[in-house]
């Protein structure tokens, strides 16, 4: 059962790292937010401390990570740190970073769920927005053989198939069927990548901080 009100954090709490592709020192702080204001990165390293809003809309870039800009900042590989926030059911909460990156710490979410849950939550006066999927919904892009489907239930389920084509690690499957299987069953999962695309990604100057 997913919450109905919003939720923020009851403190500030702060965690240090290097980005995954920059190599780059990054010091991350979680700050408490009010009703509505959303999940909000901002650089406090640049002029002026730009808020960058986690919205597709402000997506720039998807190689290897994801990346959104706004107002003149930009910040890089924040999927472990929402996937935390998604997990946890934390809506409303300041990101503030002075690097361009968010730190990768051990290659997972772990680390920031367990800081998350340092913070503790808080429920807040004011009701969450739901999307209501009433009819199928399908999103393909073929060049990369990568499909999503939203279909309609009453209830909550989250399947994902992979194949990287690899003997290796074969096709693999998971489903969770309620949003608190987050931290037990996929929070740990960790980033990785093949031996034979090392080269390639450090030609393009990428995983400058990560560890073989």
């Amino acid at each position: 059962m997913l919450n109905i009100k919003q939720q923020t954090i009851q403190k500030s709490v702060t965690l240090s790292g290097v980005g995954l592709h920059t190599g780059a020192p990054t010091k991350m702080t979680f700050v408490p937010a009010k009703p509505n204001h959303g999940i909000k990165f901002q650089r406090i390293d640049l002029p002026g401390s730009p808020i960058i809003d986690a919205d597709c809309d402000n997506v720039v870039d998807v190689s290897r990570g994801t990346t959104i800009e706004q107002s003149g900042g930009r910040v890089s590989t924040i999927e472990h740190t929402l996937a935390a926030l998604v997990g946890l059911e934390i809506d409303n909460v300041l990101i503030q970073l002075d690097g361009p990156e968010c730190p990768i710490m051990d290659g997972s979410s772990i680390e920031f769920v367990n800081k998350l849950k340092e913070a503790g939550t808080e429920e807040q006066n004011a009701l969450r927005d739901f999307f209501d999927v009433q009819e199928p919904l399908f999103y393909r892009e073929a060049a990369r053989n990568v499909e999503i489907a939203a279909l309609p239930l009453d209830d909550y389920r989250v399947t994902v198939m992979v194949d990287y084509n690899s003997p290796v690690l074969g096709s693999q499957h998971a489903s969770i069927t309620d949003i608190r299987q987050f931290e037990t069953e996929i929070a740990s999962c960790r980033t990785f990548c093949f031996l034979h695309e090392l080269e390639m990604l450090y030609k393009n100057n990428l995983i400058r901080g990560g560890d073989l």
